[in-house]
Order: structure tokens, then sequence, then C-alpha cells
């Protein structure tokens, strides 16, 4: 019976070292629910400069469900932040809200001072309160 040779043995130089620095670069990186912590931690604290109490689940959950004017946050985003959405009005699907389902989740603040604000707009027919906001953020990056 012929002896199996390792793949690593089969490598070029080049092709070894290129392999090598792809899993060292990889071990480097922070892992994205880091950067989701790092991001929504950073906003959490300017948020909690504004805000009136302490952000707690409770009330990040209970915002997110509350129902205005027949709308409510889980009207696009369902019930669970664990699964796909899809938009009321225009059927786009809209992917997980939950960091560790959707890795993307809370990692720009850009996009998520956007969303903030659309949304709270077309969902509550105001800009959402700095309370408000940490509290949906704060539950959002434990989900």
């Amino acid at each position: 019976m012929p002896r199996q040779t390792s793949w690593i043995k089969n490598l070029t130089a080049d092709a070894a070292f290129s392999a090598i620095a792809a899993i060292v670069v990889l071990l480097l990186l922070p892992p994205p629910s880091a950067v989701a912590s790092d991001t929504a931690s950073a906003m959490l604290e300017e948020f909690k400069l504004i805000a009136a109490a302490p952000f707690s689940l409770q009330a990040g959950n209970a915002t997110w469900t509350r129902v205005l004017n027949g709308r409510s946050c889980t009207s696009c985003h369902t019930e669970s932040v664990l699964a796909q959405g899809s938009h009321e009005k225009t059927g786009k699907v809209i992917e997980p809200m939950a960091p560790s389902v959707n890795p993307q989740r809370l990692t720009d603040r850009k996009k998520i001072n956007k969303w903030f604000l659309r949304n709270c707009k077309w969902t509550f027919g105001r800009e959402c309160t700095a309370q408000e906001k940490g509290n949906i953020l704060f539950w959002l990056s434990r989900q």
C-alpha cells in the first residue's frame, strides 16, 4: 500500500508562506463580535452622557416590541432578532439583527445612526431619545 503524503509536503515554498501568512492575519483580527461590542460600547458611553437612567435589557426589549400606530420594530425585524425579517412595505429582506447570528451588525457607527433615525421616525413617528437608543443598543448587543 503506498504511503500517503501530507498536503503540506506538496506545497511550494510560496504557497506555504501564503497559507501561513493568511492564518496569522486571521488569528490577529479581532472576532466580529468584539468589533460590534467595541462600536456599541463606545456609542453606549456617549448615549449614557445624555440619558436619564441606566440602560436595561428589559427596557430595550420593551422599546423593541412597543407598538405605536400599529407598528413596532418587530413589524419588519420579526419577534426574534435571530431571524431574517422583511420590510413591511417593500418586502425587502432584512438580515438578522443579532450580532451573534450576523457579525456585521453593530459594527458601523454611521449605519447605526442612520437606521436609528430612519426607523424611529417610521416606527414611532419621531426620533428616538438617547435613552431609547441606549436601551435598544444595549439589548441588541447582547443578542
